[in-house]
């Protein structure tokens, strides 16, 4: 099983680097245009995924989130302001994003996959927490330790983000932008042979053309074959994972298959 998932946020990264930018204007104006360009190549590829969504994007873009709905996709919570995270923001993103979709939502991911309380993540009524990448990502993240494939903590399915099974290589949006895509592909499908599913993520903004945009000041590693570049970098992957006989699952549906499968 493949469960692809995209962290759909206002975009904000421009201000980690000192650049005074507007992330509820023009930031939303960036996203909306690589969520569109995600959904329109999950469409042609027939594929299901996950949009783990901030409750500022599901605000300010209601047309877009009815469109992930209308096309079969999941909605999951990110947080409610990507910039500015605050411990409560998981119960808040709830009630933000169910109220614009009309639905309940199963799944959270803390922005930046920052750490948070599975007792309260539990309590809120949530599913599966997706807020763990096992890697070491200088400046980021050091869970080398922690457990690389899924796992049950506090009443909730824990679903960490794919790393290889010998080194710990992470498998995520940064990978795909930089590696040579046999080798990104290579390495998916090693993970996939040992794990028995994979899980990755991206971001809209990583659709839109940050090359064209120097005053954005993105560092190479993200605005390398950004925008459609890597709309067909990701297509390709797809189209690889289809042709081996792989399916596209929701995160929820990873949920009911695998509990279903642990009480037998």
């Amino acid at each position: 099983m493949i469960l692809l998932s995209f962290d759909t946020e206002e975009f904000d990264v421009p201000r980690e680097h000192g650049v005074d930018y507007d992330t509820l204007k023009e930031g939303m104006e960036v996203s909306v245009i690589g969520t569109n360009r995600i959904l329109d190549l999950l469409k042609n590829n027939g594929v299901k995924a996950t949009f783990f969504c901030t409750g500022n994007f599901a605000t300010h873009a209601p047309q877009t989130m009815q469109r992930i709905m209308d096309e079969g996709h999941e909605v999951a919570c990110h947080g409610v302001d990507h910039w500015n995270p605050k411990p409560t923001d998981f119960r808040e993103s709830k009630q933000i994003v169910e109220n614009v979709i009309g639905k309940t939502v199963n799944g959270y991911r803390q922005p930046r996959m920052f750490p948070v309380s599975d007792e309260e993540i539990a309590g809120a009524g949530y599913k599966y927490n997706s807020s763990l990448n096992p890697a070491f990502i200088p400046g980021r993240y050091m869970h080398l330790t922690a457990p690389r494939t899924w796992f049950m903590k506090g009443g909730v399915m824990q679903i960490p983000a794919s790393v290889t099974p010998w080194i710990r290589f992470p498998l995520f949006w940064l990978s795909l932008h930089n590696l040579p895509l046999g080798v990104y592909e290579w390495m998916v499908r090693r993970t996939l042979g040992n794990d028995g599913y994979f899980v990755t993520y991206f971001h809209p903004w990583e659709f839109y053309d940050l090359k064209a945009h120097p005053e954005l000041k993105m560092p190479f590693i993200i605005k390398n074959h950004s925008g459609m570049e890597h709309v067909q970098r990701l297509d390709h992957v797809i189209k690889m994972l289809k042709s081996r006989g792989n399916e596209f699952v929701t995160f929820s549906t990873f949920v009911e298959r695998v509990g279903k499968k642990s009480e037998m």
